[in-house]
């Protein structure tokens, strides 16, 4: 690995990441910089827990998405390990699935039958939060060397601060918008019925509680209908 290289490669990419226009364009950045910076990587892929429920985000090959769903299923394999860690391990690598996975013996037949040979999953966290796992794939066995894992977890670090960045920028759009709505929503009511800011946003309060929908729903429907039905 020339590490001075690699140094040059993250701080582009940081770069790069800073200036990602949502959040699934910078995971989808990210997991493409897996496979252009580590070594042996040929495809790569987040995975997120809800729940028990597996998500796959920015996958770069269908092989990822195969390799959730069985990890899903069978509710095991380093990629789900990594993301349901809390304590303990933060890096899971599998340098042979011939002979190295006898800790996931469901799994590894399964994998092996797509055409896995190593895999590396990564804990994205930051202080706050954990936020799922990048996971690498390859489809020969011995490909990730130990140059190979750091230089996963260094992408994985950057990842996760970037990730838990544009998230929460997305979700202060959202915010933004969604109060939008319904001030939006409350005029048309204090237009049509004489209302004020108070009782209007009470009637859409009551309307959210009574009939268990989303205030920002609520107001969306009086948007485009201009009435609640």
């Amino acid at each position: 690995m020339d590490w001075a290289w690699f140094a040059q490669q993250m701080a582009s990419m940081a770069r790069d990441l800073l200036a990602q226009e949502s959040v699934d364009a910078t995971l989808g950045r990210i997991t493409r910089s897996a496979t252009e910076l580590v070594e042996g990587c040929d495809a790569a892929g987040i995975l997120v827990l809800h729940g028990d429920k597996v998500q796959t985000l920015a996958p770069t090959d269908d092989l990822v998405l195969a390799s959730d769903r069985i990890q899903g299923e069978l509710r095991e394999g380093p990629c789900f390990d990594a993301a349901h860690t809390r304590t303990g391990e933060r890096v899971f690598r599998i340098p042979d699935f011939t002979s190295d996975a006898a800790r996931w013996p469901r799994y590894a037949p399964r994998a092996q039958e797509l055409g896995v040979g190593s895999m590396m999953g990564f804990l994205l966290y930051t202080e706050d939060e954990d936020l799922g796992a990048l996971n690498l794939y390859s489809r020969e066995p011995g490909a990730f060397t130990d140059a190979s894992e750091l230089a996963g977890w260094l992408l994985a670090s950057h990842a996760a601060i970037a990730f838990s960045s544009a998230r929460t920028h997305a979700q202060m759009e959202d915010a933004v918008a969604t109060r939008h709505l319904i001030g939006e929503a409350m005029g048309i009511l204090m237009g049509r019925h004489g209302l004020d800011e108070t009782q209007a946003f009470d009637v859409l309060r009551r309307y959210s509680q009574e009939n268990n929908v989303k205030l920002r729903e609520v107001a969306r429907q009086i948007c485009e209908k201009g009435a609640l039905t």
